[in-house]
């Protein structure tokens, strides 16, 4: 079972007559957004190349809550197209524009033009901890300090 939570949003003057985000089945988990460049405008990621694209709209997360900017699987796989910092985090208390930074991973220049949906947002609760030092050892796992691929890739047993 889903909760669902009311969060305020602004579109700006160049985000206006995109959708709002939504979600597109009732299992989903993240919201599209989309790109909000000016009409007949294209942003063209070549090779290797990232770039900051605007979705026009502003939110304000109720405190508890943080938003993550993720990639969208369809441009990641047939364009080579992610987002760079994934995912990227949206703080509570942050009210200006999100942006998406896209990277192109791909040998081919890649167009980005108004509306597409550029990447996804979901929307999670926030648990603040805080660390305690300790002077002596911490408790004992089976995986102990091993990392980095200690575990294999699949298949092979372990040990």
């Amino acid at each position: 079972m889903t909760s669902s939570l009311r969060i305020a949003l602004r579109r700006l003057p160049h985000g206006e007559g995109l959708p709002t985000p939504a979600y597109a089945s009732a299992g989903a988990a993240g919201m599209d957004l989309y790109a909000a460049l000016a009409e007949g405008q294209k942003l063209v990621l070549e090779p290797g190349a990232r770039d900051l694209t605007p979705t026009g709209m502003m939110i304000a997360l109720p405190e508890g809550y943080e938003a993550q900017v993720r990639p969208r699987s369809g441009l990641a796989v047939q364009h080579g197209v992610t987002v760079l910092n994934a995912p990227g985090t949206i703080d509570s208390d942050y009210r200006g524009e999100i942006k998406v930074i896209l990277i192109n991973h791909s040998g081919q220049p890649f167009e980005i033009t108004r509306g597409m949906r550029i990447a996804q947002l979901i929307i999670a609760p926030v648990t603040h901890a805080s660390f305690v030092e300790i002077d002596d050892d911490l408790d004992h796992t089976a995986r102990g300090a091993g990392g980095f691929g200690s575990t294999g890739l699949g298949g092979e047993p372990r040990g």
